[in-house]
């Protein structure tokens, strides 16, 4: 890495991609693997994602819609649980196929093999308590109830979605990097953080101060024939 750069975004940028590339096993100075950069698409872009999702199940959210987003997350096909349930068992038999039982007072890898084939047990039975909720969304009602009933459950969800966080534009940009100018990241970055940027933004510039006020044309007086 060079000693000086023009700005603090420019260091910034540098740094991040010589630690992303330390990370990937890539620390040589002369790696010419460009930074792979991934945008995240806004969860309306896929309604049918786990995103997608969680942004359709609102608290206005009706209750065929909400037993609708279950049976999608539950569906045998394609539905995200039995994915995640099958991906977990595949890594319980991976480990399956290693175990052995030459030490009976220490076997890491039957404790590993044990975690797993219960995480696996305990998916399933989500997968049966999600059915069984299904059908019984339908008795709830449509319209939300006192607030004072409200604080006598706690709220399970934990984690916001990327964009609540951080807004929709953080995330709704799906634009691939040009492939031209791979510095393009870098530069942007630089210019957001330079601490001249701040000061551009808050001062209007000499030709917006000096252009005089967009007047409407006066009208038109009516032909006469």
């Amino acid at each position: 890495m060079p000693e000086f750069y023009p700005s603090i975004g420019e260091a910034i940028g540098a740094a991040m991609q010589h630690n992303i590339r330390l990370a990937h096993g890539g620390g040589g100075s002369n790696s010419d693997t460009p930074l792979q950069v991934r945008y995240l698409p806004h969860p309306s872009a896929d309604p049918y994602s786990v995103p997608g999702m969680i942004a359709r199940l609102t608290e206005t959210a009706t209750p065929h819609e909400v037993a609708a987003i279950i049976e999608e997350v539950n569906g045998a096909l394609v539905g995200a649980l039995p994915q995640l349930t099958e991906l977990v068992a595949a890594a319980a038999d991976w480990t399956r196929v290693r175990l052995t039982f030459e030490n009976p007072h220490h076997n890491p890898t039957f404790d590993t093999w044990a975690r797993l084939a219960a995480a696996t047990r305990m998916l399933r039975d989500v997968q049966e308590e999600l059915e069984v909720a299904e059908h019984m969304i339908a008795a709830c009602p449509a319209g939300l109830s006192d607030p004072k009933y409200h604080d006598e459950v706690p709220a399970l969800r934990t984690r916001e979605l990327l964009s609540d966080v951080l807004g929709e534009d953080a995330v709704a940009d799906t634009k691939p990097p040009a492939a031209q100018n791979p510095g393009a990241d870098r530069q942007r970055a630089a210019r957001v953080s330079s601490p001249h940027t701040a000061t551009r933004r808050a001062t209007p510039s000499a030709g917006a101060m000096s252009e005089p006020p967009a007047t409407a044309p006066p009208p038109r007086s009516p032909r006469t024939r």
